[in-house]
């Protein structure tokens, strides 16, 4: 079978872009390495239009069954290399292809690493890059957050509810988080914020035990969660010849085409200034209509 479109990415881009592919009628599938991508780590989702409070799993369960609604399939396998001979030729991980006339990449962006001494050594033993699953086994205990970002101050809001103090460890004078998050912070008793600090290695012996400051101080801790940002998953476009920046990041233009014809992206894997689910998935719809585009003027 040849697909009108193949959708490389099960998050709120790849997700959208399958309801919006089957809503334009083109016969499309998913392949997804992680149903729901980094949003279903997400403890709490509050600027979802319809959706007051939910969490990311909940969120991204809605959208897997709007998809299945659709009667869009979604293959649970890794895309390893794409070519184009004429068509597009996919290849997965457990060993199987796929032919597809255009291709929507929503593969998103992987955790971004400290890269200090000590992270990988303490990986799972007081180093966490998720507090939704991570957060409950430090009950109690002094946390660390490094990251300024609106996700890693949510995220100190989510350890806070099991922590004993958490502290936001951030490299420039100020947090970038929203006003409204902003303020929750200054609300929250046991929060405190660290501000023009950077964290150079993480100590420990069987587990976290503190980390050192890059002004030489060493701050006991017993965990440290790292939030700041991610790697954009280009490489498999890359290889084929799609333009990026120097982030990593695919460009498109307004209507989320590439340099390569046929060749749509959305989401955070792009070059789109915000990174929100909500833009996300604004990006997928409008790659969805150009694939739906591209279709009809081949046929005419």
């Amino acid at each position: 079978m040849v697909y009108d479109t193949l959708i490389i990415g099960g998050g709120p881009a790849g997700l959208t872009a399958a309801i919006y592919a089957s809503r334009f009628k083109l016969s499309a599938i998913v392949i997804a390495k992680d149903r729901g991508g980094l949003l279903q780590l997400v403890h709490k989702i509050e600027n979802w239009p319809g959706e007051k409070s939910i969490s990311g799993i909940d969120l991204m369960n809605k959208m897997i069954d709007h998809v299945k609604h659709f009667d869009v399939p979604v293959e649970d396998d890794e895309v390893v290399s794409i070519e184009k001979p004429e068509n597009f030729i996919v290849k997965t991980k457990q060993g199987k292809e796929y032919e597809a006339k255009t291709i929507i990449v929503a593969t998103g962006t992987q955790r971004r690493k400290l890269g200090v001494p000590g992270e990988k050594e303490f990986f799972g033993r007081g180093v966490s890059y998720c507090a939704t699953c991570d957060a409950p086994f430090f009950k109690d205990k002094n946390v660390g957050v490094v990251g300024g970002s609106d996700a890693s101050a949510v995220e100190a809001l989510m350890i806070a509810e099991h922590a004993k103090k958490v502290y936001i460890i951030y490299r420039k004078a100020e947090i970038r988080a929203e006003p409204i998050t902003k303020e929750k912070i200054a609300n929250t008793k046991n929060i405190e914020i660290i501000t023009n600090t950077n964290v150079t290695e993480i100590k420990g012996d069987k587990m976290v035990t503190s980390v050192m400051f890059d002004n030489g101080k060493e701050f006991p801790l017993d965990g440290l969660f790292i939030e700041i940002g991610g790697t954009p998953i280009s490489m498999l476009v890359e290889k084929l010849g799609a333009k990026l920046n120097e982030k990593g990041e695919i460009i498109t233009d307004d209507s989320s085409k590439t340099n390569i014809n046929g060749l749509f992206a959305a989401g955070d894997v792009t070059d789109c200034t915000y990174k929100q689910a909500i833009v996300a998935s604004a990006e997928a719809a409008m790659a969805a209509f150009s694939a739906f585009k591209f279709k009809m003027e081949q046929k005419s």
